[in-house]
């Protein structure tokens, strides 16, 4: 099945799912395969594959060895038009609809499309939103492009509500890798209140706890990254926390 159509119907189900998101530049073999293990063995829905910056050329590697060890479809989070994979099973079509730099809005995308058109990804029109964490993350920066700030809930829904209406087939709101303050339950309560397509919300959360409460407010797929890298078991407990 698509994996677009899978994110739809388990949201439809209520459903509450699990993405880990994997960096290729900070996983090395060894402790790719553990939070592999304790992927599989949580059933976590995906994994995101991407980062920022990739300095290491690893992303065939990390998404072959994903796919040898279960079904779990991949799914590529790409920071640039160079994280590109045949090998995964979809793409976040991504535009930054958050800022106002017209590169990550549509630029990049113009450069990426015959690539894309030709490739058996499933291509999904993603609106990716940043939300100010309490610090500059390596997306802020990457992008040259400012968050939304935390209090602004106005602004995050209207942003949201204008991304479905252009076409975009899901939302992500997230934080920030390594961001100091996850996204607001009112924020993610008051977004997905306005539009009907998925939500995705990450960066920050790092507890069962919060993972469990970002599920409550609203968001259909939560990601995990940095907590997953330093503490592989962390994601059997958030997939039972956000599953209850």
């Amino acid at each position: 099945m698509l994996v677009y159509n899978t994110i739809v119907e388990k949201m439809n189900a209520g459903r509450k799912q699990l993405a880990v998101l994997i960096d290729p530049d900070k996983t090395e073999d060894a402790s790719l395969q553990s939070l592999l293990k304790y992927s599989v063995d949580a059933g976590v829905d995906y994994f995101f594959v991407g980062g920022s910056l990739l300095i290491n050329n690893r992303m065939d590697e990390c998404i072959k060895i994903l796919k040898q060890a279960n079904d779990i479809p991949v799914v590529l989070f790409p920071g640039n038009t160079l994280q590109m994979s045949w090998k995964a099973d979809a793409i976040l079509f991504l535009s930054l609809i958050s800022g106002r730099n017209a590169e990550m809005l549509i630029g990049r995308h113009v450069i990426s499309a015959p690539y894309l058109k030709l490739s058996p990804l499933q291509v999904i029109p993603t609106g990716y939103m940043l939300i100010e964490s309490g610090r500059p993350t390596a997306v802020s920066y990457m992008s040259n492009s400012d968050p939304i700030p935390a209090d602004k809930d106005d602004i995050a829904m209207c942003t949201a509500m204008a991304g479905e209406m252009l076409g975009l087939k899901l939302i992500f709101m997230d934080a920030g890798s390594g961001a100091i303050n996850p996204v607001s339950n009112q924020m993610i309560s008051h977004v997905k209140q306005s539009i009907g397509v998925p939500l995705i919300v990450g960066g920050g959360i790092r507890t069962p706890e919060k993972a469990a409460e970002t599920a409550s407010a609203g968001a259909d797929v939560i990601v995990i990254g940095n907590a997953a890298e330093k503490d592989p078991a962390l994601v059997a407990e958030i997939a039972a926390a956000i599953r209850i």
